[in-house]
Parts: C-alpha cells; structure tokens; sequence
C-alpha cells in the first residue's frame, strides 16, 4: 500500500502557491474597485504612447529588420551569459574550457560577419 503522507508537503505546497497567486490576480482587481480606478473616462480610454496620441495603426506591419536586430541582440546577449561564468571558472577548468570558449566566440564573429556582409545591421 501507498503512503500518501508523503506527498502533504507537495499539496501544502501547491495550496500556498494557488493562494498566492490568486491573490496577486484578484486583490488588485477588489483595491481598483475600493479606489474607484474601475470607473472608465473618455480621458482614461484614450490610447496613451510617449505622451502623445497614437498616429499610426498599432495593427501595422512591422519591417522584418527590426526582428533581425532583435534575434542578433538576443544571441549576442546570450553570450556575455555564456561569458561570464566561464570566466570565473576558467582557471579551474583548463584549456579545454579555453579552447571551446574560443570557439564558440569565433563562430559568434563569424556569424555577425554574415550578418553584416548580408546588411541585416544597416538600417535606412
């Protein structure tokens, strides 16, 4: 036979976490109410961007560049992730671990090189 005792902690866990989360979704909905934020104005649906009305559609096709940009940003971000524990741990590691970060940061250049000659960092 099972003993289940020993999944209480799990359950006490869940149950807290359901409650907490529940909080944080419904207890700001009942202090808007409280506060009378709930109330609608023309003033409050209005669209807001930088300070000033929107003066193009928001449903607008967006340039495939600036997805470009935003993958090499993310990939290049991703390696000052790689980097830094690396570099803390390098000296314990050995030249192995050297030799593989060199190569890893020299297929990174080789691809920013690709990038660049294929003019996914120029913008217009």
């Amino acid at each position: 036979m099972v003993d289940l005792s020993q999944y209480l902690p799990i359950l006490l866990f869940l149950g807290v976490a359901l409650i907490l989360s529940s909080a944080f979704v419904f207890l700001p909905m009942v202090a808007s109410r409280f506060t009378g934020a709930h109330k609608p104005s023309a003033e409050k649906l209005t669209e807001y961007e930088c300070g000033f009305p929107a003066f193009e559609d928001s449903r607008r096709q967006v340039d495939v560049r600036f997805y470009l940009v935003a993958i090499l940003f993310i990939i290049f971000d991703l390696e000052a992730a790689f980097l830094y524990p690396w570099a803390v741990s390098v000296f314990d590691l050995g030249w192995v671990a050297w030799i593989s970060m060199m190569i890893f940061i020299a297929e990174l250049a080789l691809g920013l090189v690709y990038a660049w000659k294929k003019g996914a960092l120029d913008w217009e």
